[in-house]
């Protein structure tokens, strides 16, 4: 079936290349009217599992084993907060966080917001390029340049989507997530990791934490979860379920928005711990406690498993993370520019630009470091990630806890404070991942 966006003042933004709205008929049954929301959560879901995540879940199972695996955990749960205040947000308004921030703020704020999520999705592309790249190199035998110039032309596959429909975008991204998770299930089926330890990982334990590297390490897993893009993209795609003004019909997919939300990033989840627990049951329990580097856990997969399946598996699983992440980040690329500056360019155009940006450091990293250049520029990706997320949190909290604006949406007490509480944590975390990362 395929859709087009409806030519009303109200219809939320979506690149034209992949607009698409789907009706929810009020009169379905409730697991209907479920199916019909489920979608938007899972390309939010995307950039929770992006190769930026690897990096940081392969380091700490290698080293530490399951011991904070309770993070990856409070992180996602975290992120699950997050995310219902976005689409609570573009329900309730009809407009995104990227309209509302130009719409309420001065000129001079609005636009250095937009400067900061420009940045941020350059540094998304940037993980999402190393990633692909990485995984071209492992799969094909290619060198990590050759690997990068092939995540050039991912632009073609942008045009071929052109005109597919919304929900034709959002099955691709479940085939792909799909693919991940079933490479991972694989991966511990032949792994065999003793799974009470797996369980007792997810209990928090401060003791695990208690020292500067692995709480860097937390601290690092924590900035890395929650998107600043995805704040911006959730707002908007949401909208892409169309429902009628009245209370009811908008409380009803705000309630539905929520399972879809929860429901995707449970998924998300399972891949970043299903990463942690590979790492801590491939490396950490045989002694092999410095891999740190994602080329090193796929090299050292094939002789502790016994074949290179696993491997290649791996590689695979890879390849789908970077390349979904790619998808969703033109999308948010889009809805900001939209937002805050109220330009629409062809999606084509606007993937090529992003993707011209992020080749550049990701060239130059590779010829002046070699292929050591990959981890380094991935953890530099999550810092500076890091470093726009509190800037898209706080007009975000603000804006859902303006009775004005938001009505009988507003944010309750309880969820203010949970709100606020998230932001402090987040940022301080941030702040000092950041103040480690320059001083340390």
């Amino acid at each position: 079936m395929k859709f087009s966006l409806p030519k009303i003042a109200t219809a939320p933004f979506c690149p034209p290349e992949v607009a698409g709205s789907v009706a929810v008929d009020p009169k379905a049954s409730f697991f209907k009217r479920a199916l019909m929301f489920a979608g938007p959560g899972l390309l939010i879901s995307i950039g929770y599992m992006d190769p930026g995540n690897w990096a940081t879940a392969i380091e700490a199972g290698s080293r530490y084993g399951y011991n904070l695996l309770f993070v990856v955990l409070l992180a996602s749960l975290a992120g699950m907060a997050v995310q219902c205040l976005c689409s609570r947000l573009g329900i309730a308004t009809g407009k995104d966080l990227a309209q509302l921030c130009r719409e309420r703020y001065s000129r001079r704020s609005a636009r250095t917001q937009w400067v900061l999520a420009e940045i941020s999705i350059v540094a998304t592309d940037l993980a999402e390029v190393l990633g692909c790249a990485l995984a071209f190199h492992l799969l094909l035998g290619v060198s990590l340049t050759t690997g990068i110039v092939i995540t050039a032309f991912d632009t073609l596959l942008i045009l071929a989507l052109q005109n597919r429909g919304f929900r034709r975008l959002e099955a691709i991204m479940l085939a792909l997530v799909a693919t991940i998770g079933v490479c991972f299930f694989i991966e511990l089926v032949l792994i065999k990791p003793y799974w009470p330890d797996v369980f007792s990982g997810f209990t928090p334990s401060l003791s695990a934490i208690s020292d500067a590297a692995p709480l860097y390490l937390a601290i690092g897993i924590l900035g890395a979860t929650v998107m600043p893009h995805n704040l911006y993209l959730h707002s908007s795609i949401v909208q892409t379920r169309l429902i009628g003004k009245d209370l009811a019909s908008k409380q009803d997919a705000v309630k539905l928005a929520r399972i879809d939300t929860i429901g995707s990033l449970a998924l998300a989840l399972l891949v970043n711990a299903a990463i942690l627990v590979l790492a801590a049951a491939a490396f950490h329990k045989t002694g092999h406690t410095d891999v740190v580097e994602i080329q090193d856990a796929y090299h050292l997969l094939d002789p502790l498993v016994g074949g290179a399946f696993a491997s290649i598996l791996f590689g695979i699983a890879l390849l789908a993370s970077g390349q979904s992440s790619t998808f969703t980040g033109t999308i948010a690329g889009q809805v900001i520019m939209e937002g805050y500056l109220n330009l629409r360019i062809p999606c084509w155009q606007r993937r090529l630009i992003t993707r011209g940006l992020a080749l550049i450091p990701a060239f130059l990293g590779v010829w002046l470091m070699g292929d050591d250049a990959i981890g380094k520029l991935l953890i530099l990706s999550q810092v500076v990630l890091s470093l726009q997320l509190p800037f898209a949190l706080y007009p975000l909290i603000r804006m859902t806890g303006d009775k004005q604006l938001m009505g009988p949406f507003v944010n309750r007490l309880p969820t203010r404070l949970l709100a606020w509480f998230l932001f402090a944590l987040i940022s301080g975390a941030n702040a000092w991942l950041i103040g480690q990362w320059v001083f340390g």
